[in-house]
């Protein structure tokens, strides 16, 4: 089952990649402009390959933690209590559960799509079509950073025990309501996978076109994740806040990574790390120092000398 679980979570990821691989092959296989053109994003794909090999190392035994969760026990569903649950999430307590499974599937389906449609629509602009491998290459880093940050993050799954809306639900079936994956609530990953994909669509799209609508683009991106975010909480998979936080994550994400791939970072470090209970990526920046050379020194100090 564990198996299916990870060969499920990882094609997701790489689904995109490998089809956006087709899509910009295609595209470079045209003429380009041969004409030198100033780097928009500075990509190490050596320091970036260590952090998708990382990433997708240790989301591995994420995905057995957070899938092997115990069933909750009958007194857990009893002591549940839908008067404490916000104003805002008492909307996904009113749902009509016989359509659950429905929704459940529909937010499955629909999700490799986005992952390949938005990031594919960029290459029909000729300057971002010229710089194909970098972008593909922020794209999968990105994917995989918004999973780890999902599975290690304090806020994830990892540390928090969120029952679904599925589990306030008493007229479905016990099994349906006592699986261990529905204390998975905290937060929407399928959301912030989703975000991240928009999000980094229209900033790439904006960092190569200045004088286009951030308002509209960014507006636009917002419509993806908030239409995954419905479907969940149609699914009885999560509250309305647990899709808030998976927004804001992948679109901070999505504009971030971008955007420091405009810096050409010198003296960063990558390494792993372990701490009791988890482990991931270390990172060390060294700032760099300045010092005076010798000639310039003895100028100034002849200079000094002759006033």
């Amino acid at each position: 089952m564990i198996i299916k679980i990870i060969k499920s979570v990882f094609t997701k990821q790489l689904l995109s990649l490998i089809i956006g691989l087709g899509f910009s092959l295609t595209a470079f296989s045209q003429s380009v402009d041969s004409i030198p053109r100033k780097k928009i994003y500075h990509v190490s794909y050596i320091s970036g390959s260590i952090i998708i090999a990382g990433g997708l190392a240790t989301d591995y035994p994420a995905i057995g933690r957070i899938k092997n969760k115990p069933s909750l026990s009958s007194a857990e569903l009893a002591a549940l209590n839908p008067g404490v649950i916000n104003s805002i999430d008492r909307w996904a307590l009113h749902q009509n559960p016989s359509q659950h499974l429905m929704y459940s599937k529909l937010s499955d389906e629909v999700e490799p799509p986005v992952f390949v449609i938005l990031p594919a629509l960029l290459i029909f602009d000729k300057k971002i079509k010229k710089d194909w491998l970098p972008i593909l290459f922020m794209y999968g880093e990105g994917h995989v950073i918004t999973f780890t940050v999902y599975n290690y993050s304090w806020f994830g799954p990892t540390f928090q025990n969120r029952y679904r809306p599925i589990t306030y639900y008493s007229q479905l079936p016990l099994g349906d309501q006592t699986s261990g994956n529905n204390r998975n609530s905290a937060y929407s990953g399928h959301t912030a996978s989703v975000a991240f994909t928009s999000f980094f669509a229209a900033k790439v799209y904006c960092d190569y076109n200045p004088d286009a609508s951030k308002v509209l683009l960014y507006g636009a991106a917002l419509v993806p994740p908030v239409v995954m975010g419905y479907l969940r909480v149609k699914a009885l998979a999560h509250f309305p806040s647990d899709d808030m936080v998976g927004l804001t994550v992948g679109a901070v994400v999505g504009i971030v990574l971008p955007e420091l791939h405009k810096f050409k970072c010198k003296g960063i470090t990558l390494g792993m790390m372990a701490i009791p209970g988890a482990s991931g990526l270390s990172m060390c920046w060294t700032l760099p120092t300045h010092e005076t050379p010798a000639n310039n020194t003895s100028g100034i100090a002849s200079t000094t000398s002759t006033n």
